[in-house]
């Protein structure tokens, strides 16, 4: 299945654990307002490098977003890896497995980030549900 939709973003700079670690680190927080067949909020947490070459940089974070996805509601979370090799973006977002709670248990994914002139941020999403064998008992 595939879904789109746009969301807005709020980074805010937190403290790092190594408070002596130069600027070439970063941590953030995330808190993010989707729309469209995704409807909800995320909240979350960004680590970041940026080297001494122009457009070469770095980010993992994981976000919980909690909302609805075509009518289905619940939570599961979202794992970004990224890189930026001077100036070649390569971005991966998994759902996190079997992080999926409510009518949204089994979801398995992955989004697409797209940034538009101006700033503008969407989503494409693909996902499927991959239901729970009776093995696989939740803990």
């Amino acid at each position: 299945m595939h879904v789109t939709g746009t969301f807005f973003v709020k980074l805010t700079s937190e403290t790092l654990a190594d408070k002596a670690a130069d600027k070439t680190l970063a941590r953030m927080s995330i808190d993010k307002q989707f729309h469209g067949d995704l409807e909800g909020t995320s909240k979350g947490e960004m680590l970041s490098a940026v080297t001494m070459v122009k457009g070469s940089a770095g980010y993992v974070a994981i976000e919980r977003v909690t909302g609805t996805l075509k009518g289905r509601k619940g939570s599961f979370v979202l794992q970004h890896s990224a890189t930026m090799a001077r100036g070649e973006p390569h971005l991966h977002i998994i759902v996190v497995p079997d992080s999926g709670t409510e009518e949204l248990s089994g979801l398995a994914g992955t989004m697409k980030i797209n940034v538009a002139t101006g700033g503008q941020h969407s989503y494409d999403f693909e996902y499927t549900f991959r239901p729970l064998t009776p093995d696989q008992n939740p803990r």
